[in-house]
């Protein structure tokens, strides 16, 4: 239409994982200047992978390529809003968002990420968002999303930052393209500590 102006497609968090009852679901997140579009991602590993891998903040198999921008430029904005498997978040019901630390605590059958933070003498550090929007007047739900980089994303910076440092700025990049995006009127988009 004449006059209107076409949504504009400002950026691409390529991995986030949702906590589901029955498995987390992983998602790549289409940031519009109207609207956030959790697209679901084909399954790549089973529960058990992805549940360490919300504990751990990153992939721990690293052979998935992550899309791009320029993958979803083809797509048009009304077939992914239009598939139910996607979330769907208009900026202007965002009343909060929340980016959360937590310090993992490996348990005793998590022997492997013990060892591996032994060796490296780190502690594994996940970063997750909550987010508070209306879906309509009368109807307010929240998303929890864990920032969990896919391999490709994470290994070639292992080679000179820490892993914390990784998570963190992966966490960062994420937080600042909601910031833009987000009403001014937009509650607590700080980092906060805690579970």
């Amino acid at each position: 239409m004449p006059g209107v102006t076409p949504e504009k497609r400002l950026a691409l968090i390529h991995r986030v994982i949702v906590p589901e009852e029955e498995y987390p679901k992983e998602y790549a997140v289409l940031v519009t200047d109207h609207r956030s579009v959790f697209i679901r991602q084909e399954k790549t590993r089973d529960n058990f992978w992805l549940r360490r891998e919300m504990s751990y903040g990153t992939a721990l198999i690293v052979d998935v390529v992550p899309k791009t921008l320029e993958d979803y430029e083809q797509i048009s904005l009304e077939s992914l809003t239009a598939d139910t498997a996607n979330i769907i978040v208009p900026h202007e019901g965002v009343i909060s968002l929340a980016l959360k630390k937590e310090l993992q605590k490996p348990r005793a059958y998590d022997f492997f990420v013990r060892l591996t933070m032994r060796m490296q003498k780190e502690e594994f550090q996940v970063y997750d968002f909550e987010m508070n929007y209306r879906q309509s007047p009368n109807s307010e739900t929240m998303i929890k999303f864990y920032m969990v980089p896919l391999g490709a994303y994470f290994k070639p910076r292992r080679q000179t930052q820490t892993r914390e440092t990784i998570l963190r700025e992966y966490a960062n990049e994420a937080l600042e393209i909601f910031q833009k995006v987000l009403p001014t009127k937009t509650s607590s988009s700080q980092l906060t500590f805690g579970a």
